[in-house]
Formats: C-alpha cells, structure tokens, sequence
C-alpha cells in the first residue's frame, strides 16, 4: 500500500486512518494499491482517503466521537450506542455516520461517473479517538460498509472483505482513476504499480494475445499438402524403399492390387518388386520365431526368480512395508492434534522482514531491534466442536536479552502484534477471521518467541474465552515450519 498525502484530513481519527494504511507496507505482499490521503472526489468534501486498490475502490471517512468507548453498537440505519448510552449527531441525523454516508453515496457516483467498471466500491467509516469493539448487524456486514476503529488488523480485514473483483485492474486503468480522482497526484512509475499488485495489461488485451496463437495455426495447414503430393510419385519411386522405411509398409497394401504392375510392361521391371516381396516374407518368418524364443526366456527367468524368492528369508518380506510408511507420513504436518484439539494448517512460511510483517508497538520494536528470522502458521481447529482460527508467529534474535525484551512489548495489551499470514496470502477456506478480542499466550525458548492468538470463527471472541485459552495454550506445542 502506497500513501500519496494531499490534503489535511478532516477529522480527528484521520491520525489513526494513516497510521493503519501505513502498517500495511509497500508493495502488494499484504494489500496492494495507492491511498490518496484527503483526496477530494466531491468537490469541496474532502475525504480521510480514496483507496484504489487493484481489485477494488475504497472511501475511508472518519466520524469523532465524544468520548472513548469500549463498546459501539453501530447499525447504519438505526441509532449508535456506546457503552449502552445513546449517541446523537445533530438535530435530524439518525447517528453519527449519516453525513458520511451521505458523502460516500456521493463519491461512489463521481467513482462510477469517471471510471464506468471501476470494480466494487467500499465505504469504511472510521470512528474514533478509540472504540475497543465494534458490533454491527449481520445485515449490514453482508453489505459494502464496514464500521471500525483503524488499527492494522480491522483496516487489513475490510480491505480483503470489500476489494472482491474477479481480475486486478491494470496500469492505465489505476492511472486513469488515479488522476481523475485526485489531479495533483504525482505521476506514479509503471514499475511501482506493477509492485502494488496492478496488472501489466488492461482486460481485452489478454484476448487479443490469445488469437494470435490461432492466427498462427492457420498457415500451417497448406504446409501438410506438400507431404499429400507425394504420394502420387511413390510408384514412381520404387528404388528409395531401402532408404525409407516407411515407404516399404505402405507398399506392402498397394501390392495387392495388380495396376502398378500392368502400367510396368518391362519384364525387368516386374521383376524387380517381385524380389522385395519374398524378403518380407523371410523377415516375418524370422519374426514370428522371435516371441516363442522370447516367451521361453521368460519362462526360465520366472522359474529362476521363485527359486530365489523361495530361497531367501521372510525377513525380505517384512522389510518392504516400510517403504509405503513414509508415503503416509505428509498427512501429519498438515493436520496434528494437541490435547484432544485439532489443528489444520493452512499456510506457513519464514522470512527476515519481522517489521513488515507486524503491526503498532510490536512494529517499532523491530524496526529498532531486527530479527533472525520470523516463521508464521496458519490453523484452522476445532475446539468444543466449535470452529476456530489459530495465528502463530515464532520471532527469533542474535541473543536472549533482545527475545526477552520483544516479549514483554508483545504481552503488553494493546502493544500490536504479528499480522495473520494466512489472512495476507487469502489461504482461508470461507470466511476471513478476525484476531480482535482474541485469547493470547506467549512463550520464550531461548533466543525465539512465540505468540499465539485464538479467534472463534465467526466470532465474536474474547480473550478470557475457557476454550479459545485452552486453544491457545495448545498451540504452544505445535510445531512451525517456515
């Protein structure tokens, strides 16, 4: 995600909107795409960002509340609750977000008035200065509307739940957009939106490239009547035979019929393909011998073969088994279970960019103090016959001094964390989990860390869940391979 600032945002939260656009990284290995900050698409109303994304258009606003809150109860077209008391925006808005749901009703029109196609287009109210948990209605999550408070992990979630186009958008149509939507956007390189995720060609060009392979086939088909024409000359070209297997075969059927011969009156000449006729013969007599001497070989070679079987020890026969084991043993990698929980990976992998890969303070701590090495795992389990979401991230460092110093960042509520890697490679099955209110546990190994969360899938969660901490200590034991 690429961040191109050109106004001052409206709102207090809009802080809290760059900071979460800004943990995602650069380039598309999370969430691609340009984040125009203050961006403008209504003349006059700016916006805390319009992100065009390569599978999708996003319009970030923010809404200040009055007061931190534990908990919103945001219904788009009903009245908003925090902590249980009523929140009223005005004299005649039903909530807080009816003017900027207003204003996204108007941007998707100008979206959709310049780029006819654009692909889905989001709306994210972002509310602040801090709301623990969010509850909107299932009604309004199946929409294109997401009510949250900024943090990398939410912003990561209804980027990947609203940016749905079936094929990314290409250079010139991010362009394009780009440049209707905010006119004083610098120009941006091809190479830079290539690396976020756009594609290199528009949707009709692939099909122009695919008719040409079919263009080219057609020449090729007067190319085989060469190859038709001679046939006509093999009568004429009787001596080649031994020089062209080929040609022979096809003589042997044209034999039976007399013609070619009346048209030789040259006794010479008719006796010249009666030679060849009797040396075919001779071949094939030699020929069926062939498989009666062959079949005569086999049989001693069998009889051999079970007097040798027979001869040797049963040991052989115990020690072949052992072969179809290690044919069976992938499975387990992929499902384990741990404490009567199952764990079903779902993606895994390691590599030296901990900092890109984290979020808040977490983040900071890397950028300061760099890992070894960061191997994160995905699992989906089962706990109470309940389905549930497991991340794990094991962050390893030079020395212990630093891991233990990690540690206790990580264990600090509300530090950050390391984002989902299943979740940024889209390897969910269904439904995209959410790690808010998830259970956490940590462990240090020596020089490495591990931290877990575990998310009911769906939720809601929280982090005091009996199961989602039985899950979670669980999952301390599992193993993680990069």
């Amino acid at each position: 995600m690429r961040l191109v600032r050109l106004a001052q945002q409206p709102s207090r939260v809009a802080e809290d909107v760059r900071a979460a656009l800004a943990s995602l990284g650069r380039g598309s290995n999370v969430v691609g795409g340009v984040a125009l900050i203050g961006a403008s698409p209504v003349e006059g109303r700016p916006v805390e960002a319009v992100v065009v994304m390569p599978k999708g258009v996003l319009i970030v606003i923010g809404v200040d509340l009055p007061d931190p809150a534990l908990k919103l109860e945001a219904p788009l077209g009903g009245p908003w609750k925090a902590d249980g008391w009523p929140l009223v925006h005005g004299d005649t808005s039903i909530n807080p977000a009816t003017d900027a749901l207003s204003l996204s009703a108007a941007c998707t029109h100008k979206i959709a008035d310049v780029a006819p196609g654009a692909g889905p287009i989001g709306t994210i109210i972002a509310v602040g200065p801090y709301v623990e948990k969010v509850d909107q209605p299932a009604a309004d999550l199946a929409g294109s509307v997401r009510v949250l408070y900024p943090t990398a992990t939410t912003m990561l979630a209804a980027t990947v739940s609203l940016a749905t186009a079936p094929r990314p958008r290409s250079v010139q149509q991010a362009r394009d957009l780009i440049a209707a939507l905010a006119p004083d956007a610098p120009p941006m390189p091809e190479e830079m939106l290539l690396g976020e995720g756009f594609s290199a060609f528009s949707d009709d060009e692939p099909t122009v490239i695919r008719e040409n392979p079919l263009v080219a086939i057609a020449p090729t088909v007067p190319v085989q009547h060469p190859g038709k024409g001679k046939r006509p000359a093999k009568p004429a070209v009787s001596p080649p035979p031994p020089a062209k297997p080929a040609p022979p075969v096809q003589q042997a059927a044209p034999a039976k019929p007399v013609p070619p011969v009346r048209q030789a009156p040259p006794p010479a000449a008719a006796a010249a393909p009666a030679e060849p006729a009797p040396k075919p013969s001779r071949q094939s007599k030699t020929v069926k011998w062939l498989p009666v001497a062959a079949i005569g070989l086999l049989i001693v070679l069998l009889v051999a073969a079970i007097s040798v079987a027979s001869g040797g020890d049963d040991t052989a026969s115990t020690q072949t088994p052992p072969p179809p084991t290690p044919a069976t043993s992938p499975p387990p990698p992929s499902s384990s279970a741990v404490e009567n929980i199952q764990f079903t990976s779902r993606a895994s992998a390691a590599d030296q960019k901990c900092a890109s890969h984290a979020y808040g303070d977490v983040q900071s701590s890397l950028q300061q103090t760099s890992c070894s090495t960061v191997k994160r795992a995905s699992f989906a389990s089962s706990i109470d016959g309940r389905a549930a979401a497991v991340t794990i991230a094991v962050v390893e460092f030079p020395n212990t001094e630093q891991a233990n110093a990690f540690k206790a960042i990580a264990d600090n509520p509300g530090g950050g964390g390391i984002l989902d890697l299943a979740t940024e490679t889209n390897q969910w099955q269904g439904e995209v989990p959410v790690f808010e209110g998830a259970a956490y546990q940590s462990s240090l190994d020596g020089k490495s860390v591990r931290l877990i969360q575990v998310v009911w899938l769906p939720g809601p969660s929280t982090p005091d869940d009996p199961g989602l901490v039985r899950g979670a200590k669980a999952a301390l034991e599992l193993p993680v391979n990069g």
